[in-house]
């Protein structure tokens, strides 16, 4: 349980002296023990109701991204194994680039019980605002799926060297 008196807090040279063996008197607050808590009882196949569920129906999976740019290009790299191109949709519009999808496979209408479930399976989707800007046109742009990894490369801008204006 957090403290609200700050009269109770160690300052930050006394806890340093408590750990590296300093100032002898320096008394440390005694921990509290807590009770140990139970693991949830199952019956009958099911788990107790209170029991956290994870309602990642609500929110699409966020497809994890490497972003980087060369001299010319800027580079978007995605790790998408699993998932075939019919299944990608990758748009740009205003320096925006969405990438999005379905990865389906990970349901099976015989499963009675799961017991381990980390791979994420359903619709994901990453939008990048790019910290450069590039050309949208089709003959700048290149996307290709190899090997599970989805990669976008793109043209960029070239920026004008700034102007002097004369003062009249």
């Amino acid at each position: 349980m957090a403290r609200t008196n700050s009269d109770d807090l160690l300052m930050e040279d006394d806890l340093a002296a408590a750990f590296l063996g300093g100032e002898d008197d320096l008394s440390v607050p005694a921990v509290e023990e807590t009770p140990a808590v139970e693991a949830p009882q199952e019956t009958s196949g099911q788990v107790a109701s209170d029991e956290w569920t994870d309602d990642t129906d609500d929110f699409p999976g966020q497809l994890a991204v490497d972003v980087y740019e060369t001299a010319d290009k800027l580079v978007v790299k995605a790790r998408t194994a699993g998932i075939s191109k019919s299944d990608l949709d990758v748009s740009i519009s205003d320096n925006i680039l969405t990438i999005s999808g379905v990865l389906s496979g990970g349901e099976d209408e015989q499963t009675t019980r799961w017991h381990i479930q980390e791979c994420y399976w359903g619709e994901f989707s990453r939008t990048i605002a790019l910290p450069v800007q590039v050309r949208e046109d089709e003959n700048s742009v290149k996307a290709e799926l190899k090997d599970g990894v989805l990669t976008i490369t793109f043209d960029k801008v070239k920026a004008e060297a700034a102007k002097r204006i004369a003062i009249q």
